[in-house]
């Protein structure tokens, strides 16, 4: 697969991304502390489909700056306004956790720029949790130690079937964290708050799908939160056997179809 490798000016900072295929837009935001190379197994099936791809870094991840004042859900959707309208036209935009709630709010507040969502292991609400872990889960991805503790928590989010390539995959994570700043914009990041997605969600009526792994473990019933996303959003829900947070990588045997006949079948409609 051919890419153009990119960057885009915004406040604060550049955004980085890649653009293959040509075609209707599909713009992919990966989670917090993933790069746009998570989406290395879907990106090549949907060019082959017939659609222009663009994998994006967050900024503070990869190959985006990481001097931004701030880093959040509302932050990246304005990023994904911006590349949007850089772009062109409006995207059907495929959001994996904290990118999802991301969409999510893009799909609120610019409508027009919105084709359709796919909205993968996604964060839209606050998980229920108490002040003693919050404080816990600060300390521990404070900037010092922040990749270390990535680097072994990692593994618990790929439950199921853990992709071929994922030690190497792991590593480039590893190697970007070492990049100066990227710690801290990654440790700045896992701050955010979802609430602001989730009272968007009254407000959005893209054409949805969820898909959710079987055994996300960020989730205490993965089914259910699929199917509380999916009452809100009217939206089409694929559980993915044998995935965690990331079945797009985990399953692409599975997701790959999914978002493909959903792009096809609804997406394109607009």
């Amino acid at each position: 697969m051919n890419t153009s490798f990119q960057s885009l000016v915004v406040p604060g900072g550049t955004i980085a991304y890649e653009v293959a295929g040509s075609g209707p837009l599909v713009v992919c935001l990966p989670g917090m502390g993933e790069l746009r190379s998570s989406f290395r197994l879907l990106a090549p099936a949907l060019v082959a489909a017939g659609y222009r791809v663009v994998t994006v870094d967050l900024r503070g991840h990869g190959d985006s700056s990481a001097a931004f004042s701030s880093y959040g859900d509302e932050e990246t959707a304005a990023d994904t306004i911006a590349l949007i309208e850089h772009l062109g036209e409006a995207s059907v935009i495929i959001g994996n956790s904290m990118g999802a709630a991301a969409a999510v709010l893009v799909a609120a507040e610019r409508p027009e720029l919105v084709r359709g969502l796919v909205l993968i292991g996604p964060f839209v609400r606050d998980p229920a949790t108490t002040a003693v872990v919050r404080v816990a889960m600060r300390f521990l991805l404070a900037p010092p130690w922040i990749a270390a503790v990535w680097r072994l928590y990692l593994p618990s989010l790929y439950a199921g079937r853990t992709p071929d390539d994922f030690g190497a995959y792991r590593a480039s994570i590893m190697a970007s964290l070492r990049r100066p700043g990227r710690a801290a914009a990654f440790s700045r990041t896992a701050r955010l708050s979802h609430a602001g997605a989730e009272r968007a969600l009254p407000t959005v009526f893209a054409r949805t799908l969820v898909v959710m792994g079987e055994l996300d473990p960020d989730f205490p019933d993965a089914a259910a939160e699929a199917a509380w996303i999916a009452e809100r959003l009217g939206a089409d829900t694929v559980m993915v056997p044998e995935a965690g947070h990331y079945p797009h990588a985990q399953r692409a045997d599975i997701v790959t179809p999914a978002i493909t006949n959903f792009l096809r079948e609804h997406a394109a409609r607009g």
